[in-house]
């Protein structure tokens, strides 16, 4: 090899053996989340015609639930932009109590279905500001579902809702979004008016 091309060589390798040197310390770097960039909370009137009405978020698309057994009544609430949903059942009751307690046995059987991957499940009443009570269902963990609710006048009316993540990633990531749309859900429900 010609001397011209060997010095060549010796200051390519040169250059590359002190590009890689300077510190031994090797700190690797944290594992990052997706940016969650969530539109302020503003709210309009539910506009279709159903046995209820309650304010709902515009970033929201109102939508019929199309899902295996839909009955009438039971929509869905799209956030395109989050790749979130929330999905409302509404049953009416005709003053049978049978009926409200089957439906109030569902709510808990369909939470249940997350137990694989909860890590917990925490229930409640909550007293709303309208006067009405709710009973909201928590869940932690790699789950599509992290919060549930169910709302009854125990008479006539009986309206259950789901909030699922279409996208699902780590549980840590989308927590703002987590509370983004629970912070919804409950605005839903102090805004729930019965309208037959």
């Amino acid at each position: 090899m010609p001397l011209k091309e060997r010095n060549v060589l010796i200051v390519l390798f040169a250059s590359l053996l002190i590009s890689c040197g300077g510190s031994s310390d090797y700190f690797p770097k944290p594992k990052g989340y997706n940016r969650l960039d969530l539109p302020a909370h503003k709210y309009v009137q539910l506009e279709e015609k159903h046995p209820y009405t309650f304010e709902h978020n515009v970033n929201a698309i109102v939508e019929p639930d199309t899902f295996g057994n839909a009955e009438p009544h039971w929509i869905i609430l799209h956030y395109k932009d989050m790749m979130a949903r929330i999905q409302l059942t509404y049953k009416p009751l005709n003053g049978d109590l049978n009926k409200l307690s089957k439906h109030i046995d569902d709510a808990y059987k369909l939470a249940g279905k997350h137990h694989v991957k909860a890590d917990s499940q925490v229930e409640k009443v909550v007293e709303l500001e309208n006067g009405k009570r709710a009973v909201v269902i928590e869940l932690e963990g790699e789950v599509p579902s992290h919060f549930q609710f169910y709302v009854t006048d125990t008479s006539q009316h009986y309206l259950r809702g789901a909030v699922y993540l279409i996208e699902p990633t780590l549980n840590d990531s989308l927590r703002p979004l987590v509370n983004y749309m629970k912070d919804d859900c409950m605005h839903l429900l102090e805004t729930l008016k019965w309208t037959e």
